[in-house]
């Protein structure tokens, strides 16, 4: 049976995947600098993007670009180990593709963040996030569709 420290430790760790999520989804970077600690380590290689610290400024620049994404995050298994955890946690992540001229194409993201967090100060902080991929693919537009 989980103790009640253990429930919220892993209670908090979920909070803070979710808010990951919605700062990355609503364009709030500043909020990144509660979600990672100050020397956190990010790999997004996997899915195309740059690795070492550099999650706020990629994903300020890189998101802009795409008109429309969510973050959808769900089947997390965390690991804990006093004031530090591991998690292994499943994304759903589709984006859409501006369409120029054209209607827009869809492209869908499937991966896992494979995690460790630590307790800073008495909150928990994701100190490395590695992405693997299971899938990426791009819906093309149906011609003459609306």
């Amino acid at each position: 049976m989980l103790s009640l420290p253990e429930i919220s430790d892993r209670l908090e760790i979920q909070d803070l995947m979710v808010r990951y999520s919605h700062a990355v989804d609503t364009g709030q970077w500043d909020l990144l600098d509660d979600i990672f600690t100050e020397d956190a380590h990010i790999d997004y290689t996997a899915m195309g993007g740059p690795a070492g610290d550099v999650a706020a400024k990629f994903l300020a620049t890189m998101l802009p670009n795409f008109p429309a994404f969510q973050h959808l995050i769900s089947n997390s298994s965390i690991t804990l180990d006093g004031d530090t955890a591991t998690g292994r946690t499943m994304c759903h992540n589709p984006m859409m593709l501006s369409g120029g001229d054209g209607p827009p194409s869809l492209m869908l993201c499937g991966l896992w963040y494979l995690d460790t967090f630590a307790r800073v100060d008495g909150q928990w902080r994701i100190a490395r996030r590695v992405e693997e991929k299971s899938y990426m693919f791009l819906a093309q537009p149906v011609p003459g569709a609306s």
